[in-house]
């Protein structure tokens, strides 16, 4: 049988990238299609205030990247917040990726903030700092596409840490069985990461362009994260 899982679209992407990638909840769709745990997923909006109806289950929920701050207070921002809670206050799986990964921090009690090291861009390395049953296949490190200028500063008091790095030391977290979050984005390849970087060239300032342009030549573990929020997702924790 295959897991239901309802994305939460929380961004519409710039003109010029529309006709090439359609949107995260695509993006996402065509990641989890190379995984080998079967799933369907059904994309909603929510920044045009889409919603699942009341009647219908999924066995998680994914929030999206988004050019939106999480700390800010746009009427969806607080609609989505509110939707979230209720859901994790059901006992719902919920899964984040960059602006979903700092949401639900600050949500369950942590921090997410303008983050001083500045804008992270590229292809970045991880540490990998805990290990659980539904971390397969097996990495001693990780490596993602990324594209933040925030951070999750202060982790949820219940949460462990799985990935970080001196520029990012809460790159990727779980609170038990329920939420399992990530900065860096699984979603992503290296032309939609190189097409970003070309539109912020003049904001991110010749630096930081031109590395982020050169670490695009590494590969990454989009496929591997994949896996694992799948298998997240379809664990069921031993009872004692």
């Amino acid at each position: 049988m295959s897991l239901r899982i309802c994305i939460l679209e929380t961004d519409i992407l710039r003109p010029e990238l529309v006709d090439q990638y359609q949107g995260y909840g695509q993006m996402f769709q065509r990641l989890f299609s190379q995984q080998p745990i079967a799933a369907e997923f059904t994309v909603y909006n929510v920044m045009q205030g889409d919603y699942p109806r009341d009647d219908e289950t999924f066995d998680a929920y994914l929030v999206t990247g988004s050019k939106a701050d999480s700390f800010g207070t746009d009427p969806w921002i607080q609609t989505l917040k509110a939707y979230l809670l209720t859901r994790y206050e059901r006992g719902d799986k919920l899964l984040g990726v960059c602006f979903g990964h700092q949401l639900l921090a600050l949500l369950l009690g942590g921090k997410s903030e303008r983050a001083t090291q500045g804008w992270g861009v590229g292809t970045h390395n991880y540490k990998l700092a805990a290990k659980a049953p539904w971390m397969s296949p097996v990495r001693e490190e990780l490596t993602l596409l990324i594209s933040h200028q925030d951070q999750v500063t202060t982790l949820p008091e219940n949460a462990t840490v799985i990935a970080s790095s001196d520029f990012c030391p809460f790159a990727a977290y779980h609170i038990n069985d329920q939420v399992l979050c990530f900065q860096g984005h699984p979603e992503f390849i290296h032309d939609y990461s190189r097409a970003l970087l070309d539109i912020r060239q003049e904001a991110l300032g010749e630096q930081v362009y031109s590395k982020g342009i050169n670490s695009l030549e590494q590969e990454h573990h989009g496929t591997t994260v994949a896996e694992w929020m799948m298998r997240f997702v379809a664990h069921k924790p031993e009872t004692v």
